[in-house]
């Protein structure tokens, strides 16, 4: 199933997908002294120093005062629906793309100027995933659905706490496992919040969910995404090319 995930987003980069093979095969952990239950993990330079970098970027809140953030939520807009022009950062229009109300700058509290970049990295980087998502072109829909942007603030949100990446040091395997990936392509959170958004929508349609249900879904998604990073075959994941994630 995994694998079909990866095939959907068939449109990333050339080298997006070598790291996570390469990943799993070397993370090294050591149990503290006095503590037999828990596991510490000791960083590469070149990880500590990717792991500040990803974390300065979860340190910036959104601020629509700042014309950087303006300029990425147009290019958002843009990147989303090309054909319609936009009336203003705070305008009915938002509510299209799935923000809560007509100033999405108030459902960025959660998930900071990340969530915003990580929406936009998709939608250029993903066009055709990012699109059948937005516009729910796939499988029987409910009459409910969830809405787009929200649940892509929410999955970088989950991201974070799933990975640990506010942490020092990684204190789970699996948040060791990525910042491997992490040293490896630098673009590896973004790319896994695609993949994470496309693993969220399958759930959502395996589970025939509707909106009351979306908490649920997410809870699904997490452990889903937890088996697949720690558990899928290495010799599998050295073949990812193999499922179209290259290919454009």
């Amino acid at each position: 199933m995994f694998a079909d995930i990866l095939n959907c987003c068939a449109e990333v980069v050339a080298g997006s997908a070598a790291w996570l093979g390469r990943g799993l095969s070397c993370v090294c952990a050591q149990r503290r002294e006095g503590d037999a239950s828990r596991l510490s993990f000791d960083l590469t330079p070149a990880q500590e120093e990717c792991l500040q970098r990803l974390q300065s970027r979860i340190d910036v809140a959104y601020d629509s005062s700042i014309p950087e953030h303006q300029e990425a939520l147009k290019a958002l807009w843009n990147a989303a629906f090309p054909e319609e022009e936009l009336c203003g950062l705070i305008s009915e229009q938002w509510k299209e793309m799935g923000w809560q109300g007509k100033d999405p700058s108030t459902d960025f509290r959660g998930g900071g100027f990340i969530s915003l970049e990580n929406l936009l990295y998709f939608a250029r980087n993903v066009p055709k995933s990012f699109q059948e998502l937005l516009r729910k072109q796939e499988g029987d829909r409910s009459v409910w659905e969830y809405p787009f942007a929200v649940a892509g603030v929410n999955i970088t949100f989950m991201l974070i706490q799933m990975l640990d990446l506010e942490a020092v040091k990684p204190r789970t395997m699996v948040g060791a496992t990525f910042l491997k990936f992490l040293a490896e392509n630098e673009s590896a959170f973004d790319l896994l919040y695609c993949i994470t958004f496309k693993l969220m929508d399958h759930q959502w349609l395996s589970m025939r969910a509707s909106y009351m249900d979306f908490n649920a879904v997410m809870k699904s998604t997490r452990r889903q995404l937890e088996r697949e990073l720690l558990l899928e075959d290495i010799s599998r994941l050295e073949d990812l090319p193999s499922y179209g994630l290259l290919a454009r």
